[in-house]
């Protein structure tokens, strides 16, 4: 289903040409009847010589309803550019037909109204003014036609030109992330709150469970409406009355979006390729401050210029938006900057979870030129990685089954680096997987250069190294299964890398073994070697630290725990005692082991008797 949208000056006939092609008044509030003057978004549908059925909303003209209009015409598959015959191109006809531009609406009809008030010669003016003003934007080349709703002229050939060209629009993509901007919310008796707007990138069903962001609420659909007729399913392109279980008008706005659960995160930050309109009267400074309209939503944001101070009318530039209040969008989304008193400019979001972009950077700009071109998900993976499949589609505005594909191909091709398997493997560029494999190699010599006399680096050290936060298990996977790092005993170290001791070091390990072995069960306490070559020897299993002071070789710990194992389950128990007795040791020694052994869970304390755990 397609959405056509009208736009132009104030009471230019844009409510009485929908009314009369449609058979419906979009004037819905007692406001706007009294004042004959559209306010808010109107709404109505209209059922064309083929048989297709399309919405229409109807925009106010007035100067200062256009964040109104700005809510309504985003959505919009054909535009209905409307002038009165018998006044011509107004400061809103300018205004309404700059957005549409800066939007991108590539379909559009010019219907000049009240063709019955005016005489040829007027009308020609009319139309060669019109042409003039629409060659060079979106709408160029635009059918022109003059209409009388009043006596009906014109209405036939507009509704069948509206066909022609609808025949050749392509219809709104469904890449499986649905998205209803909301521009109405009220409710009905009986049903509850009801939102409205137009779908886009995805489906909507009844039962769905969704998600409301801003605001992070949850619901499930309960009824869904199209043209009053109910549906069980909504695609996208649809104007779409959306019925919400358990949520409160109170709870909604305008500018929140329905959607899925989990994968659209509100922010307040874009990355954007801004475009200043070439009419304005004075460059746009760095820092100044703009209200912005994006989708349904409007909120104050500073514009903060990447690669000048200021940017002249009629350019485009690299540029960063600070919102005041988040908002729920994707790349690819289109734009509206203004004033308090006029439209500025507007463009295309290119990234929407960002940082602080550094400006007159040479290499900030160069990633965000590649956003544009056949580089595009090599460019998002730079800023970006590791980032998973779900998130990299949803910020480069692909399907996951496109996004599939892509990466597979840079994948084969060497340019990308996928790291673990399924919906939530990491994906790096080669560069950037390269950066990763020579930080952590670096970081692990230079741990070895340090302390030669240690086995390997604690793997949590080099995850803090890396800051790799909760991709650390996969990529720490993938750098062991490459050969990259070795673990051992949760020690990681470079392949091939032994302990080099020092020969006054490996004197002083001779001669500790040695003396562990001429009393093993009651070993000096004196000239134990330092805490490095302690734990090197612990690491090979060469002696049993029992406590600071209490050490014994491994060979030694061994033979008592055999013994004590044997006569536990001889006699049922043990004593502190009968160790001391059994291995004609101290009291300190014996107690030592035995609480060393109850820590292992060997065994247990049961009163003043130890049994088997």
């Amino acid at each position: 289903m397609f959405v056509i949208g009208t736009a132009g000056h104030i009471d230019h006939g844009k409510s009485t040409l929908v009314r009369a092609l449609t058979g419906i008044d979009p004037d819905r509030l007692r406001e706007e009847k009294e004042r004959e003057m559209t306010i808010d978004l109107g709404f109505a549908w209209l059922k064309l010589p083929s048989g297709r059925e399309v919405s229409v909303v109807d925009v106010p003209g007035h100067e200062r309803f256009i964040k109104n209009m700005l809510a309504g015409v985003g959505g919009i598959d054909l535009a209905l550019l409307v002038v009165a015959s018998n006044e011509g191109v107004m400061p809103q006809t300018r205004e309404h037909m700059a957005i549409l531009d800066l939007l991108q609406v590539k379909r559009g009809i010019v219907v000049l109204t009240m063709k019955d008030l005016v005489d040829t010669d007027i009308l020609t003016l009319v139309k060669m003014e019109v042409e003039e003003m629409v060659t060079p934007t979106s709408l160029k080349g635009s059918p022109i036609i003059a209409v009388s709703s009043t006596t009906g002229e014109g209405l036939d050939e507009l509704k069948q030109t509206i066909d022609k060209l609808l025949d050749s629009t392509e219809a709104r993509k469904d890449v499986g992330r649905p998205r209803l901007p909301i521009d109405r919310v009220f409710t009905i008796s009986g049903a509850g709150t009801v939102v409205t707007g137009t779908l886009i990138d995805g489906s909507l069903s009844v039962a769905d469970e969704v998600e409301i962001v801003p605001g992070e609420i949850k619901s499930r659909i309960r009824g869904l409406q199209t043209h009053k007729s109910k549906l069980t399913t909504a695609t996208p392109g649809s104007r779409v009355a959306v019925n919400l279980v358990g949520l409160n008008v109170a709870e909604l706005k305008r500018g929140q979006v329905v959607t899925k659960p989990g994968w659209l995160r509100p922010t307040s930050m874009l990355t954007v390729r801004l475009r200043l309109l070439d009419y304005l009267p004075r460059p746009l400074k760095h820092n100044t401050p703009v209200t912005l309209f994006v989708g349904s939503a409007e909120t104050e944001a500073k514009v903060r210029l990447l690669e000048a101070e200021t940017l002249k009318p009629g350019l485009q530039t690299w540029a960063q938006l600070k919102l005041v209040e988040p908002v729920a969008v994707v790349a690819g989304d289109r734009f509206i900057i203004r004033s308090p008193n006029e439209t500025l400019g507007g463009g295309e979001i290119v990234d929407t979870q960002v940082k602080r972009l550094t400006r007159f950077k040479p290499e900030v700009i160069k990633n965000l030129e590649a956003r544009g071109g056949a580089d595009a998900l090599i460019a998002y993976l730079e800023a970006k990685q590791p980032i998973e499949i779900g998130a990299l589609a949803a910020q480069s505005s692909l399907s996951l089954d496109a996004a599939g594909v892509a990466l597979q191909a840079l994948v084969e091709q060497g340019r990308v680096v996928m790291v673990g398997v399924g919906e939530h493997a990491l994906y790096f560029t080669a560069a950037g997987w390269q950066e990763i494999i020579r930080k952590a190699v670096n970081s692990v010599t230079e741990y070895h250069r340090k302390y030669p006399a240690r086995s390997g680096m604690p793997r949590m050290e080099l995850v803090n190294k890396l800051k790799l936060g909760t991709h650390a298990p996969l990529v720490m996977q993938k750098l062991i299964a490459q050969g990259v790092l070795v673990e051992e005993g949760g020690a990681i170290h470079l392949p091939g890398y032994q302990v080099k001791l020092t020969p006054s070091q490996e004197a002083q390990v001779r001669e500790f073994l040695q003396k562990l072995t001429e009393n093993p069960y009651a070993p000096s306490t004196e000239n134990i070697p330092e805490v490095e070559l302690l734990n090197l020897l612990v690491e090979q299993h060469k002696i049993v630290r029992v406590t600071d002071t209490v050490v014994f070789s491994a060979a030694a710990y061994d033979e008592m725990v055999k013994a004590i194992s044997e006569y536990i389950k001889k006699n049922g128990k043990i004593t502190l005692g009968e160790v001391r007795d059994l291995f004609k040791t101290s009291r300190k020694y014996a107690q030592a082991l035995l609480e060393y052994l109850d820590a292992r869970k060997v065994t247990r304390r049961n009163g003043d008797d130890r049994v088997l755990y």
